[in-house]
């Protein structure tokens, strides 16, 4: 059992922090209003990733490890998560790995847990028991009630932070979605009249720009005559509009520079001929869009270096009617982490030893099942109880106290929406989000509250 002494390591850990952080010079940055700025804060890590389990995360078969037992009636425990948590995998009625019926659970990536690696929060409280909400709270740090699907956030975002307050490009800043349905793509930037477009991140949905439609229509770069064929033209510009409509409206273009447009047209053609010739850096197992996703978010790493990037997964989503698919789902999210964080320390040299992780469910799932049976005769869950608002977080690397756990199932200790502080608080802007006043009360650093 890990030691629980938060004070003494947190004091340990400043004084490690502060030897190393004073070789480091804070030097300014050009915004794109030109001008001269340095954050205020102190920067304690040089790149973040954020990964967001979007869908809905339940805390007993993830964190608390139950696996059957406190789902279905049947006394089956077993940790399904071991790239990211201790603790030992299910020993009866596998059902979320590979092969015929999910037999074969997927071999772990890392050889030490996240868990072991960091800091984990082991019971935090959503903000929101809905997918929107809770995505908010992630990007925004607030979930603010008014704001309907569909629409830009009204509080700025993480990106619009980081690049008006820290000076990052565009490109220093990505948001790599899991699709353009719904509001997924409007979360890169708000529509407040300080931030918005000017000050953007650049959003990117890898399954829908290497998916059929992308490949059809973008792959080879073809040049359409404009007399004799309007009709491929016209779906071109459909599928364009589809994907990028968000970025185009009210507000501005992204603040993309000349050259970064240029080297963003360069990544992509890149990306379709590795598609093409098999060559992306893809997790072992990739049967699902999340581990598509995010072998696509390796590649953005590998070729921008970004100062954040958030990654969405959305495929636990499924535990709404199948919960033997979520199971599944949630095995591929850990791999998803494992291959991420594994490609971070050994295949990118520039980002190895100088990134943060922070994993984060948008929220939880109901206590109780739905009526709705799987394959195995197990029930599904939806959310929408006060166990939907129980989540965790964990997180791992620059800046990070190894080795901690924090809170417990009767001792909550944090936010969903403190992730986003955490971001912040790591990349030295911090105090200009708190100034700006907009984050839901009480969200704090992550670090804070060790």
């Amino acid at each position: 059992m890990k030691k629980n002494n938060h004070a003494s390591n947190r004091r340990a850990f400043i004084k490690k922090a502060g030897l190393a952080a004073a070789g480091i010079s804070v030097a300014p940055y050009i915004l794109p209003s030109g001008r001269l700025f340095a954050p205020t804060g102190m920067r304690s890590s040089e790149h973040v990733v954020m990964v967001a389990f979007a869908g809905g995360v339940r805390q007993q078969e993830s964190v608390l490890q139950r696996y059957l037992d406190d789902s279905q009636g049947e006394p089956y425990p077993g940790n399904i998560m071991y790239n990211m948590f201790d603790g030992t995998p299910p020993e009866n009625k596998i059902v979320f790995g590979t092969g015929t019926g999910g037999l074969n659970p997927i071999p772990s990536i890392l050889s030490q847990t996240i868990e072991s690696q960091g800091t984990i929060f082991r019971e935090i409280s959503a903000l929101s028991a809905g997918h929107f909400g809770g995505l908010n709270s992630l990007v925004q740090g607030s979930t603010v009630t008014t704001q309907g699907l569909k629409q830009r956030p009204i509080n700025p975002t993480i990106f619009e932070y980081l690049r008006r307050h820290g000076g990052y490009s565009a490109t220093d800043v990505w948001f790599v979605g899991n699709g353009i349905g719904n509001s997924t793509p409007l979360l890169n930037h708000s529509a407040h009249a300080d931030y918005g477009a000017a000050y953007a991140g650049n959003f990117f949905a890898p399954t829908v720009t290497f998916g059929s439609s992308g490949n059809q229509f973008m792959a080879d770069a073809k040049i359409y005559h404009p007399e004799n064929e309007l009709t491929p033209m016209y779906k071109l510009k459909t599928f364009l509009d589809l994907q990028f409509q968000s970025l185009t409206t009210a507000g501005g273009g992204l603040g993309n520079t000349e050259d970064e447009k240029q080297n963003i047209k360069a990544f992509m053609k890149a990306m379709y001929a590795k598609v093409s010739d098999g060559t992306l850096d893809l997790p072992p197992v990739t049967d699902n869009g999340d581990l598509y996703t995010m072998g696509f978010a390796v590649e953005v790493l590998k070729w921008f270096k970004p100062a954040f990037m958030m990654v969405n997964l959305s495929a636990v989503d499924s535990c709404h009617s199948n919960f033997s698919n979520y199971l599944a789902a949630l095995h591929r999210a850990d791999h998803a982490v494992g291959h991420l964080w594994n490609s971070i320390q050994t295949g990118i040299p520039e980002l190895s030893g100088q990134t943060s992780i922070i994993c984060t469910p948008e929220c939880g799932r109901n206590l109780q099942p739905n009526n709705i049976l799987d394959q195995n005769e197990w029930l599904a869950f939806d959310h929408s109880d006060s166990n939907s608002l129980r989540a965790w977080t964990a997180m791992a690397g620059s800046g990070i106290p190894e080795g901690l756990s924090v809170g417990s199932e009767t001792n909550p200790v944090g936010r969903v929406s403190d992730s986003m502080m955490t971001v912040a608080d790591l990349l030295g802007v911090k105090p200009e989000v708190q100034a700006a006043g907009m984050t839901a009360p009480g969200t704090m650093s992550l670090l804070d509250q060790i």
